[in-house]
């Protein structure tokens, strides 16, 4: 319940979310609070941006990985719209680049499901009254690698070449180049994500949030 006066006109909430149970959830979550109300349910980010358009909700909670539009560019797409819109990004994965390109993006909260039952309710409210919310694994994630040097798009594409499972040779002539620039790029990717091979260099790059889950 608030811990505060509630305001006569609810906090009015918008989620994007491509699973039904999920979207369930936080509307059971959200409704049980006197002080906010769901006004629309987006079920890709396209969706979200149109609802967003007709709505003009106090807060969007957004989902990340969704269909025909991702929500990092449903986010973008409405923040250039609407500058001052209030995003929460709801995630199951704490990838630190993911959470650096949200909040470059203009979110305003970043938040793990896992944490929803019990954070939903007030990071809505301290987003909507100004605040900034991010999850603190998130926050710990993003201090870990503050200092680690970034993939550059191309070596981005090799790993996610390589997370498909192709040799150093069919990434080459799927990218135009010659066998010997992959190597040269893996090598480099090892080094930047401290990784002890390939495999290892996929699994951190989905983690970190440099690939798609």
């Amino acid at each position: 319940m608030p811990t505060q006066e509630a305001d006569p006109k609810p906090i009015t909430v918008l989620t994007a979310d491509d699973h039904a149970l999920v979207r369930d959830g936080i509307k059971f979550s959200v409704e049980a609070e006197s002080d906010m109300v769901i006004v629309a349910e987006a079920t890709n980010g396209q969706e979200a941006v149109d609802l967003f358009l007709l709505h003009q909700p106090d807060v969007t909670l957004m989902d990340l990985q969704m269909p025909k539009m991702s929500g990092l560019d449903a986010l973008i797409a409405i923040r250039n719209r609407c500058p001052t819109a209030k995003v929460i990004v709801i995630t199951t994965y704490v990838g630190d680049v993911q959470a650096s390109r949200a909040l470059k993006a203009g979110a305003a909260g970043y938040l793990l499901k896992g944490t929803m039952r019990t954070e939903l309710a007030e990071t809505i409210r301290r987003v909507h009254a100004g605040q900034r919310r991010i999850a603190y694994e998130v926050s710990a994630a993003l201090a870990d690698h503050a200092s680690s040097d970034a993939l550059s798009p191309r070596e981005i594409e090799v790993l996610r070449h390589a997370a498909a499972g192709s040799s150093n040779k069919r990434i080459g002539v799927g990218l135009g180049i010659t066998e010997e620039t992959v190597k040269g790029h893996m090598r480099s990717i090892l080094s930047k994500l401290q990784a002890n091979d390939r495999t290892h260099a996929v699994t951190i790059g989905l983690n970190r949030g440099f690939l798609d889950k």
